[in-house]
């Protein structure tokens, strides 16, 4: 069976690879005239496409069929992190969690945060690349540094959202703090499929950002009796939301 080459191309119908693509097609991989390649737009359709030029750092094709793909899973996949000072760290979250399947990554500076401005661009290659590589149709959507009060305080964000954290709740006030898992699972089907999870930095959030989350609807969950680091915490909650998700499609 002939291997499958996948190549990101946001705007397929203009019929030319995006230079970064076009150089890996053609310098790397030695691909030229009438091979065929596949190409992936980031917002849900495979491209079948055969080289017509390949000259310089241009490649141009034609496209033979496009496919629409169908979700892996229902609705929306939020995840909302303070990034770790080590920027390795949050980069390999970012492409597990692409691989596992999310559709949109927000950065948070939180009080406790160790680093409080992150280069987007390196990050957003990571996303590509993942999305290349676990063969997503969709590219998760990124976003640059948004402080907490104001993330937490957006009209635009779904019902069902949590915080990770790790007080008891005496200290911080509200209910009880149930395993995200058991806390997705309860939900709906219908209300399982939109999802946002907050995961701070190594310090925590703090006591008053907890408190600030409760009052704008967030709801307090635990992510196992182990304390994790940060990409860890992440990692785990993009996975439990992965399986509510599918669970709810």
């Amino acid at each position: 069976m002939k291997e499958q080459r996948f190549f990101y191309c946001p705007e397929p119908l203009r019929g030319e690879l995006p230079e970064e693509e076009a150089r890996h097609a053609l310098r790397v991989l030695r691909m030229t005239v009438g091979d065929e390649l596949w190409l992936m737009d980031g917002c849900g359709h495979f491209s079948r496409a055969v080289i017509t030029v390949a000259t310089g750092h241009r490649c141009l094709f034609s496209i033979e069929e496009t496919l629409q793909q169908q979700p892996e899973w229902r609705g929306h996949i939020h995840l909302a992190m303070a990034p770790t000072k080590n920027m390795d760290r949050t980069e390999w979250m970012a492409e597990k969690a692409t691989e596992i399947g999310l559709d949109e990554l927000t950065l948070l500076d939180c009080r406790f945060s160790e680093r409080r401005s992150v280069k987007t661009d390196r990050i957003d290659k990571i996303l590509v690349a993942a999305m290349k590589q676990s063969h997503k149709a969709w590219k998760p959507v990124l976003h640059d540094v948004q402080a907490f009060k104001h993330f937490v305080g957006r009209a635009d964000l779904p019902p069902q959202r949590f915080i990770a954290h790790c007080y008891d709740m005496a200290d911080v006030g509200g209910g009880a703090k149930p395993y995200l898992l058991d806390a997705l699972m309860a939900l709906p089907a219908q209300a399982a499929s939109s999802l946002l999870v907050l995961v701070g930095p190594e310090g925590d959030f703090s006591v008053d950002e907890v408190r600030l989350a409760h009052q704008a609807g967030f709801r307090s969950v635990s992510l196992g009796t182990s304390r994790l680091r940060t990409e860890t915490a992440a990692l785990v909650a993009v996975h439990l939301m992965r399986i509510a998700a599918s669970q709810s499609h």
